[in-house]
């Protein structure tokens, strides 16, 4: 039946499992393991002859509720939860490399996910190639010899710069690589990856899909074979699980998704324009800008500009710090996604890791302040910046 389901119904009652009470909200199964009502039964589970839960570490069904709702929504196969975004995203990388393996990325990259690719693998024997995302020859360059896998953020965090995902696709398979899109910003509501080419999307669920900044999770999707293959051995064995409660929590914001993340990018366009006027700002990133220098490909592959705004105010983290710190209304935080607004300086605090010289060749420079624009009424918004702006 639900394979027919709109987007909003699917939010709403995908993956629905009700107990024998018949409740209308998803229960909270908050326990860490399961009896069997004989040992051939125990003895079947773990085979995986029989169907059924063992250990909420390998599953659980509040958080199969949430795997099977994410599925529904972004058109996958499969879903496997995580604790974190971040262990979303290792688990991906982790659970397919060895030493000798190659990995292509694009280099505009989150802070973590940066020190997992040239820190982490690396010490496992895994070369790690990063190229301009933006660049398709660059790719094309890259992907010329066999590959393992390719991992890029679109928009990139957090200059919102972009990449094909399609071309990037079609490169990377022919070199033998799977794809992996981080696809925080853009939202599964914004942006497909998969019918693009993409083979596993990431996100961290802490964003968007909670909303609200209550909890961690994060998630992967990707096809059956993948996940019964390597994903789920990999998570198994090494514990990054998803907590029931935080499971629970991620669900009930799959509810409000689609409506929550129209009324982010309704505000963070009319920002974004107000900024692009403001005589105190030196640029503003947005894709939804005829100004963006990738427009093109957001049209084509994103239906809006997404809820992060970046901006640089000119005058160095001096400036930056001091516009920052005049907000009233609009709080410093490093988190997004959240019904409030969000502002933060990301050369000294999401990406402060990377080496300058690199972030000057991100376009992450001293001025730059990154905007995750909140449900508050848009005015208000405009109202907060403008006075610290003009300080």
């Amino acid at each position: 039946m639900s394979a027919g389901w709109g987007l909003r119904t699917r939010l709403v009652h995908g993956g629905q499992r009700r107990s024998p009470l018949g409740e209308t909200c998803e229960a909270l199964w908050l326990t860490s393991g399961f009896t069997y009502a004989q040992a051939e039964d125990a003895e079947g589970r773990f085979a995986d002859r029989l169907p059924g839960f063992m250990y909420s570490r390998v599953g659980n069904p509040t958080v199969r509720t949430f795997e099977e709702r994410m599925m529904l929504l972004e058109g996958a196969e499969e879903a496997a939860a995580t604790a974190t975004g971040m262990a979303a995203v290792n688990a991906a990388l982790m659970c397919q490399l060895r030493a000798g393996a190659r990995v292509v990325a694009a280099r505009c990259l989150f802070g973590s996910c940066h020190y997992i690719l040239t820190e982490i693998l690396p010490r496992f024997g895994v070369e790690v190639v990063l190229v301009d995302g933006r660049d398709l020859d660059a790719w094309r360059r890259a992907l010329s010899r066999r590959t393992d896998a390719v991992f890029l953020e679109t928009p990139g965090n957090p200059t919102l710069e972009l990449v094909d995902i399609a071309g990037v696709a079609e490169l990377a398979h022919a070199a033998g690589a799977r794809v992996i899109v981080d696809n925080v910003f853009a939202t599964p509501i914004l942006q497909r990856p998969l019918p693009l080419g993409a083979d596993i999307v990431v996100y961290s669920a802490t964003k968007h899909i909670d909303g609200q900044g209550r909890c961690l999770g994060g998630v992967v999707l990707c096809d059956a074979a993948f996940k019964r293959d390597l994903l789920q051995p990999y998570l198994k064995h090494t514990g990054p699980a998803l907590s029931p409660f935080n499971a629970w929590t991620l669900t009930k914001g799959l509810e409000t998704l689609d409506l929550r993340v129209r009324e982010h990018v309704r505000s963070a366009e009319a920002i974004a324009r107000f900024l692009e006027q403001h005589p105190r700002v030196e640029g503003v990133l947005y894709p939804g800008l005829d100004s963006h220098p990738q427009r093109a490909l957001a049209k084509r592959q994103m239906s809006a500009g997404g809820g992060l705004v970046a901006f640089r105010v000119g005058g160095g983290r001096e400036r930056a710090f001091a516009v920052v710190n005049r907000l009233k209304l609009i709080a410093i935080s490093n988190n997004l996604g959240d019904a409030k607004s969000l502002a933060t300086h990301p050369a000294s605090t999401t990406h402060s890791r990377i080496p300058e010289s690199e972030r000057q060749e991100l376009g992450i420079t001293e001025d730059l302040i990154r905007l995750s624009v909140g449900l508050e009424d848009v005015e208000d918004l405009m109202a907060d910046l403008n006075q610290a702006l003009r300080g």
